[in-house]
C-alpha cells in the first residue's frame, strides 16, 4: 500500500541526492531530456560503473525512473516538476547567495 511520504522525508530524500555534484549533473542532465545510460557516462565523462551507482541512488529517491526502449533502458524524472524544482531551487540559491560557501564546506561536503 503507498502512502504519502511525510515532508521532512520528502526534502531530506531530495537533499540526500542533490548532496553529490554528479547526481546534479545527471539531474540536471535528465532536465534537458531522456536519456541513456551510455549516453550519460559519455556526456557527463565518468564510467558507466559509476554512472550505475549514482541512478541507483536516484531511482531509490524516488526522482528518476527507467522507461525499457526496445532493448535498452532510458532514464528520465520521474515528475516534469523535478525539472521546474531544479531551475527553481538553482535560481533562488544564486539570488540570496552568490559569493558564500557553505560554512565547513568540506568538513560537511558541502564544497
Amino acid at each position: 500500500m503507498l502512502t504519502a511520504a511525510s515532508d521532512i522525508d520528502v526534502l531530506a530524500r531530495f537533499g540526500r541526492a542533490l548532496a553529490d555534484p554528479i547526481r546534479c549533473r545527471i539531474l540536471l542532465a535528465l532536465r534537458q531530456a531522456p536519456a541513456y545510460p551510455a549516453d550519460l557516462a559519455e556526456s557527463l565523462g565518468i564510467s558507466r560503473t559509476r554512472l550505475s551507482n549514482h541512478l541507483a541512488c536516484l531511482r531509490d529517491c524516488g526522482l528518476v525512473v527507467t522507461a525499457p526502449d526496445g532493448r535498452r533502458t532510458r532514464y528520465e524524472l520521474a515528475d516534469e516538476r523535478l525539472g521546474h524544482a531544479l531551475d527553481d531551487l538553482r535560481s533562488a540559491v544564486v539570488a540570496v547567495e552568490t559569493d558564500r560557501a557553505c560554512v565547513d564546506a568540506d568538513d560537511k561536503g558541502c564544497g
